[in-house]
């Protein structure tokens, strides 16, 4: 059996339907309000701040994945990520049960160097403190033998469905719908993104794939990367809509945190929108070639088809 812990958010949804289709209908996935993907899917409703039941949640699992979210709220970050690691490696080592950990890059340099596998952490602000602290006992419990796991680490979303990232909201939603997008601080520097799907197939893919664990892996981009200009003129051409968009300078975010919590708590962010942001998937293509990146036009073409027409 694989067991999908934090099921109910759009990688792990895409990643249910993923492993059904394409390795197991032996599912089990696990969120406090879980339901159905697929029609032979097992539920079960858990806490992972609770060790109990998410040492009951992982119980008989072969394969493990780790794709719970929590909400943009830095103090909920540093509460709720450590409990929530500590308590997943624990069952993953009881049972015996195999981990993949979806993760994201906030604990990396926001630098215009590349980053790869090999990269050095260096955390801005706090939530990039709690994420390079928990990877690290992460890779600790895996360097000591205690679990067998891997890291899946993707850079900023933009996807279909519920996808919740600063693009999808700032920009894709606001422009399919007909409005002004919001740009952090710059639009001439270019940005990797990863499609949600391909982020779910790949980690699909490198959990049935045994030599995989023991290792981090960059999950596949489309290395085609453009700047926000370029995405907005694109994303506006595929809507049919007219391209307009905004940039925010820093003294307006600082002045909207005040009184919006969202972008108050994205702050420690905002450094990377200042640089090129270039996250090197070569590891995961070299050993994967048969693996078909969506391309940006595509992954925006998808995105368009499945939005309501009125």
């Amino acid at each position: 059996m694989q067991t999908i812990l934090g099921a109910t958010g759009q990688i792990g949804r895409e990643l249910a339907t993923n492993l059904a289709r394409d390795f197991t209908t032996d599912l089990r996935l696990v969120s406090r309000r879980t339901q159905k993907i697929n029609d032979t899917d097992q539920l079960l409703s858990a806490d992972l701040l609770d060790a109990e039941q998410t040492l009951r949640a992982v119980e008989g699992s072969e394969i493990v994945y780790l794709t719970a979210g929590l909400p943009m709220d830095t103090q909920l970050w540093v509460d709720q990520w450590p409990t929530m690691m500590r308590n997943v490696i624990d069952a993953c080592a009881s049972h015996n049960a195999k981990l993949v950990f979806f993760d994201n890059t906030y604990m990396y340099p926001q630098t215009d160097a590349p980053q790869t596998e090999e990269i050095a952490f260096k955390p801005h602000g706090k939530k990039g403190k709690v994420r390079a602290a928990i990877a690290r006992e992460l890779l600790d419990a895996m360097s000591s033998g205690r679990v067998q796991a891997m890291i899946c680490r993707a850079p900023e979303f933009y996807g279909p469905g519920k996808t919740q990232s600063i693009t999808n909201v700032t920009v894709i939603n606001k422009l399919r719908h007909g409005k002004t997008a919001k740009v952090f601080l710059r639009d001439d520097t270019l940005r990797t993104l990863i499609f949600t799907p391909d982020a779910s197939r790949a980690m699909a893919l490198l959990g049935n794939t045994p030599d995989a664990f023991g290792q981090t892996w960059h999950l596949p981009c489309d290395d085609n990367r453009l700047t926000y200009r370029q995405f907005i003129e694109l994303a506006a051409n595929t809507f049919g809509v007219e391209g307009n968009y905004q940039i925010l300078k820093h003294w307006q975010l600082t002045l909207a945190g005040l009184v919006n919590q969202r972008l108050r708590d994205a702050a420690e962010l905002l450094p990377r929108y200042k640089a090129d942001n270039l996250f090197v998937s070569d590891k995961f293509k070299t050993r994967f070639p048969e693996f078909r990146v969506t391309t940006i036009p595509e992954g925006l073409a998808a995105i368009w088809d499945e939005t309501p027409k009125t």
